[in-house]
């Protein structure tokens, strides 16, 4: 059946004004286009709808019965397509999903949960680590935000740059590179990795092969947690960003120091798909997470 769903209009005005004449100024149409809409709502109905009487028109028992229902329907349309872009945060009683690896999981979560316990205490949180491949949870809706140094390249993935942080050399405390820093010392010690994949090189070993050097990389771990284990108990050294990384560095007892290489500051991107990009509660979230990162990165300064 094709229904023209602006009869549903017209017989709401019908039925308010109890007259084509109420009904087509109220709608601002012509009394002749209101009479014909009425016509055809008696063919689709079986009924007169309004009947006259005397001067005025009486509603028959069907419309008074349909008239509260109509007002409903036509509330409730106006609400589908129209909705409040107002959000009430103290309400919000929502579960977002996160998904990055452990070291920006350790820096985001204490200030975002901060921030989300004052304004949207019905808000959760779940911090899912970082994959070791590349996965659709994003295209899925499994993932709310992912957050890494990766730039999506999805077209319906949506993404924003939320800081960038410096890389430094990590080590345990009293370790021999801090009493005799440079590029021949930096290579001489084994080297520990964090790589989803488990990647054993990387750029640095490129670096270091321009100036005739060659590090031993000792192993390669999925989480910064068990980087950070392995250098507090051993010689081995790890790089890392500096400010994202120091909450593990304080919980470990470890100190950094300057890189005796150059390296470009790795960014921190958000990525999230693009059936929330008009959702005020996603984008409520992306902004703390920003807000949160922007907190976390100014404490260098």
């Amino acid at each position: 059946m094709q229904l023209d769903l602006n009869l549903l209009t017209v017989l709401d005005a019908l039925l308010e004004e109890g007259g084509v004449a109420g009904a087509a100024q109220r709608l601002r149409l012509s009394s002749p286009a209101v009479s014909r809409s009425l016509g055809r709502l008696r063919r689709l109905t079986g009924d007169d709808i309004l009947v006259r009487t005397g001067r005025g028109m009486t509603p028959t028992p069907y419309a008074i019965a349909v008239r509260e229902q109509v007002g409903d329907l036509l509330r409730q349309a106006q609400s589908v397509l129209a909705p409040s872009r107002e959000l009430d945060l103290a309400g919000l009683d929502r579960v977002f999903t996160l998904q990055c690896h452990d070291m920006l999981a350790t820096a985001l979560a204490p200030p975002l949960l901060a921030t989300v316990v004052t304004e949207a205490p019905g808000v959760r949180l779940r911090f899912l680590p970082e994959a070791a491949v590349d996965t659709d949870e994003l295209r899925h809706g499994r993932v709310d935000l992912e957050i890494g140094a990766d730039v999506p390249t999805l077209p319906e993935i949506r993404h924003a740059t939320v800081g960038h942080d410096q890389f430094v050399l990590v080590m345990r405390r009293h370790h021999p590179y801090a009493q005799s820093p440079g590029l021949e010392q930096f290579a001489a010690h084994p080297h520990v990795l964090i790589s989803r994949r488990g990647r054993l090189t990387d750029p640095v070993d490129a670096i270091l092969e321009s100036h005739g050097l060659r590090r031993r990389v000792l192993a390669a771990v999925g989480t910064a947690a068990t980087a950070a284990s392995i250098i507090a108990g051993s010689d081995a050294v790890l790089i890392a960003p500096e400010l994202t990384w120091r909450p593990l560095q304080t919980a470990f007892d470890l100190v950094s120091a300057p890189l005796p290489i150059t390296l470009p500051g790795a960014p921190i991107t958000c990525g999230w798909h693009q059936r929330y990009e008009t959702d005020p509660a996603h984008a409520w979230l992306r902004e703390r997470v920003r807000d949160a990162f922007t907190t976390v990165l100014g404490r260098g300064s």
